[in-house]
């Protein structure tokens, strides 16, 4: 995606992954997914993008439902702020702050074994649904 950032890496188990946080976002460049080898890039990276709005399925004309149901949903997973560079310009934290701050380093985006929770969040609402 255009734009993209890697902030963190996907460390812990299959059965409990979680993201180290990096010192400072590197470029998403060819080079960097081809390092996340054998394995799909989204299996070891956490990456950051601007906000695709209405071309996203989870975002509603004005806010990120998935955001949202995070922190509604999924019990945080740390009790204090991770050291995340992104965090200025995260819609998550400009939409939710620190509830999803402490929710984020539970999230990846290859989860082979997700939660209930975390399964409903990422589902994205039916056509004319209710937002969260």
């Amino acid at each position: 995606m255009r734009g993209s950032v890697v902030f963190g890496v996907v460390i812990g188990s299959v059965e409990a992954p979680c993201v180290g946080y990096l010192d400072e976002p590197v470029a998403t460049t060819p080079e960097l997914l081809a390092r996340a080898g054998p394995v799909k890039p989204t299996e070891v990276f956490r990456f950051a993008a601007p906000c695709a709005e209405s071309a996203c399925q989870h975002f509603d004309g004005s806010k990120c439902r998935l955001a949202q149901k995070i922190v509604q949903l999924v019990p945080a997973v740390i009790e204090i702020l991770p050291a995340c560079k992104v965090r200025a310009s995260c819609r998550w934290w400009l939409q939710e702050g620190k509830a999803a701050c402490l929710r984020c380093p539970g999230v990846v985006t290859e989860d082979y074994r997700p939660s209930d929770e975390i399964r409903e969040a990422a589902r994205p609402a039916a056509p004319g649904a209710p937002s969260f």
